[in-house]
């Protein structure tokens, strides 16, 4: 894919970002919003669903949104993800039941889902790669930032305005992402005789459904029924011409290991995130407002980090950020265990800590990945990675809730004495990124837009 001027592919980067960050920002705004909406809908017994059901419709959703934009084209993808995410942004504004804002947000997922994968997959198509891991990184900064902002903005909607406004604003921002995309890009052509996999993709959305559930609730039925599910899905995708995830692609060295980095890492830095605002209320006898706090700064070293990163990336190359950033991680959480009775300024340093290695390796695999992958199965490619990282996530918080035991009930000096599990487990996972990184090429053997072309690119404006 190709864009004819530098202004339209400007034009196309900033709707993308428009779009990224409304779809970002839905995942923590909402839940600000949540008790004025439950005074004014009712069914508190409901409270977690319109977020928790929005978070799973985009995580199951990515990965059929990028094998279809493999197929059809990524541009009238895109746009169809938008549409769909404003259509369930504008039911929910107009909801007048729990259930009908339920079933809102289920449908604003699924376009999420879309948008949060098919941006990241556009960048990848549209950019050589000395530009692209810049751009990469800005956007991986824009996911951070809206994390940061998310809780104030949905704050300030529902004291000054309504919490419908919530869902409403999406609709002006997302048509102006629509109309800046859609003039930015080109269509690309169909596959010849391609037709998407729509068994696999029923079987793949429940079983991965089912793996979420399952995780969340600790329920061995849920994980079971999974099991089945996804098996069933591998033995129909052997018989299709063009199945939904083709494995070949991901066996790739920069794929297999992208998609093994962002699956542990989506452990580490979320399970411990699940965690550390109890600890700060039930441990450390501090306000809900502090314990969120302490997330923020390994959002911060997140953010900041892709950002430097991205000006690294292309000069020196995937490795040392796939070593060095694990290692930082391994600090990180290595503070954690060691002085888990510090100061919280301390121990969100060693967030900061964590973050800045989750951002720099996360980058670097996804940037080579997509490097590496035949522009075909680009969209799988990097769907799969991102939900290798969701999946992780509700992954690690089910193991560390495990591990964690009955201390997290007991709260206190228990939970304090005990949480020093939850970042060990984490530094095990962090030396695993460690150790898969280990064995990635110096360089990923691109199909187009060469890596090595890319650098000599770079070096020769440097020499010169």
């Amino acid at each position: 894919m190709g864009v004819g001027t530098a202004p339209q592919r400007a034009r196309a980067t900033v709707g993308l970002i428009l779009g990224l960050f409304l779809a970002a920002l839905e995942a923590t705004v909402v839940a600000t919003a949540m008790p004025r909406v439950i005074r004014d809908l009712g069914g508190v017994a409901l409270y977690s669903l319109p977020f928790a059901l929005y978070l799973l419709m985009a995580t199951v959703s990515g990965p059929l949104w990028g094998r279809a934009s493999d197929l059809y084209g990524r541009r009238r993808l895109y746009l169809a993800s938008v549409l769909l995410f404003l259509v369930g942004s504008a039911l929910s504004g107009a909801a007048r039941s729990m259930g009908m804002l339920i079933a809102a947000r289920a449908l604003q997922g699924i376009g999420g889902g879309g948008l949060q994968a098919l941006t990241f997959t556009l960048v990848g198509a549209l950019y050589p790669l000395r530009e692209r891991a810049r751009v990469q990184g800005w956007i991986s900064g824009v996911w951070g930032f809206s994390a940061l902002v998310g809780p104030l903005v949905g704050g300030l909607i529902v004291d000054h305005l309504s919490w419908r406004w919530v869902f409403y604003l999406n609709l002006p921002f997302g048509l102006m992402a629509m109309l800046l995309v859609g003039r930015g890009i080109p269509e690309e052509p169909t596959v010849a005789g391609a037709r998407l996999d729509l068994a696999g993709a029923g079987l793949f959305a429940m079983g991965a459904g089912a793996l979420i559930y399952g995780l969340e609730r600790e329920s061995w039925a849920a994980l079971l029924f999974s099991v089945l599910l996804l098996a069933a899905f591998v033995g129909v995708e052997a018989q299709q011409p063009f199945p939904l995830v083709p494995f070949g692609a991901l066996r790739r060295p920069f794929a297999f290991r992208g998609f093994l980095g962002n699956l542990l890492g989506g452990m580490a830095f979320f399970g411990m995130t699940a965690y550390i605002p109890l600890f700060v209320q039930a441990a450390r006898g501090q306000s809900a407002t502090v314990g969120g706090m302490l997330l923020s700064p390994m959002t911060v070293g997140w953010t900041m980090s892709s950002v430097l990163a991205a000006r690294a990336l292309p000069r020196w190359g995937p490795r040392p950020m796939a070593r060095w950033g694990p290692l930082a991680m391994m600090a990180g959480f290595g503070a954690w265990i060691l002085a888990r009775q510090a100061s919280l300024p301390a121990l969100g340093l060693a967030g900061l800590v964590v973050g800045a290695g989750m951002g720099a390796v996360m980058l670097a695999l996804l940037v080579c990945a997509q490097e590496e992958a035949p522009r075909e199965v680009l969209g799988v490619v990097t769907a799969m990675l991102l939900f290798a990282r969701n999946i992780g996530g509700s992954m690690g918080a089910a193991v560390m809730g495990a591990v964690l035991g009955p201390s997290l009930g007991a709260g206190g000096m228990a939970l304090q004495e005990a949480f020093w599990k939850a970042p060990a487990v984490a530094l095990g996972l962090a030396a695993g990124i460690w150790l898969a990184g280990l064995g990635l090429p110096e360089r990923p053997r691109p199909t187009t837009d060469g890596w090595e072309a890319g650098r000599m690119e770079i070096e020769g404006e440097i020499d010169g």
